[in-house]
């Protein structure tokens, strides 16, 4: 372990970049702890303050450029990958959404300080193809934000995170192995927080040919279009959708019909989880749309009220 803090004291700067550019693309690093660190090597006067805070900056502007530039070459296929990548609850696509459709660019300025959100928003601002010099500049303000709280934390905490640190370089070996395994711990809960969400959701779906065939044939169903309204009214609805943003009793379904939910996030999970709400109100026969949105327009089918 004092070979690590060694390390740490030697190349701040190159520590300070590499873990903030990884936290940033999405990995599961616990990037706070080292940031409060670096603060007190300001303090120290082994770094400086203002170095280190352009550095871990600089390192954020570049990851989320990365997830910016994905999200407006791949669409929201950017936020599928992201989830995977970051082993973050795919709900957080859903609740950076309905954020960044209230506040848009803003939501940059402390969507960092919320886990699974940053790398997220920062998609979403590609996606929904945000003028570039707004972005870097709202993104910027945010990380300086994000970076700058425990920076200055490290700052005026210097004596409880410098006996910190000096326990765990003491220990040895064994400190080493205790910063290990609070890493895999914290893994390994938003691995099992993902899971879980997973399961509740898992139920059966429909294929975007099925539900062309079913349409083809007249069958009697209801389609719910899950996403928020400003996305149904840009990126168009199934033919004959209807909003999941609307009450239940004023759908007026009948508790027969075959409802097909669909949304364009990660694993369904929006349409699932509007699917459990239809299922406690009575509705037998609920599905989610296998795909959503995305496989039925990658599959050639028509889509009405899209704006090109």
């Amino acid at each position: 372990m004092s070979h690590i803090i060694e390390w740490i004291h030697r190349y701040p700067y190159a520590t300070v970049a590499i873990a903030v550019l990884l936290d940033q693309l999405g990995l599961p690093l616990p990037c706070y702890p080292l940031l409060l660190l670096a603060g007190t090597l300001a303090y120290q006067g082994d770094a400086s303050g203002g170095g280190l805070l352009l550095t871990a900056v600089v390192a954020a502007v570049l990851a989320d450029a990365v997830w910016y530039v994905a999200g407006v070459r791949l669409g929201s296929r950017a936020l599928r990958l992201l989830c995977k990548v970051s082993i973050s609850p795919d709900s957080c696509v859903r609740q950076t959404q309905n954020i960044f459709a209230r506040v848009g660019l803003r939501s940059l300025l402390v969507a960092k300080f919320i886990p699974g959100l940053g790398a997220v928003a920062t998609a979403l601002a590609g996606v929904q193809r945000a003028p570039v010099r707004a972005f870097l500049a709202f993104d910027a303000a945010g990380a300086v934000l994000w970076a700058g709280v425990p920076l200055v934390l490290g700052i005026l905490f210097h004596n409880a995170i410098g006996n910190v640190t000096a326990t765990l370089g003491d220990l040895g070996r064994k400190g080493a192995e205790l910063v290990l395994a609070a890493l895999a711990l914290f893994i390994a809960v938003k691995i099992l927080r993902r899971w879980l969400l997973l399961r509740e959701l898992r139920m059966a779906r429909v294929s975007v040919h099925e539900l062309n065939d079913m349409m083809g044939r007249g069958e009697p169903l209801a389609i719910i279009d899950a996403r928020l309204p400003s996305a149904q009214s840009v990126g168009g609805r199934i033919p004959g959708a209807r909003s999941a943003a609307d009450d239940l009793t004023t759908l007026r379904l009948q508790p027969t019909l075959e409802i097909i939910v669909y949304c364009a996030c990660p694993n369904e999970v929006s349409a699932a989880k509007v699917a459990l709400q239809f299922k406690s109100a009575g509705f037998r026969k609920v599905r989610p749309l296998r795909g959503g949105i995305d496989a039925w327009r990658a599959a050639g089918f028509t889509l009405e009220g899209e704006t090109t």
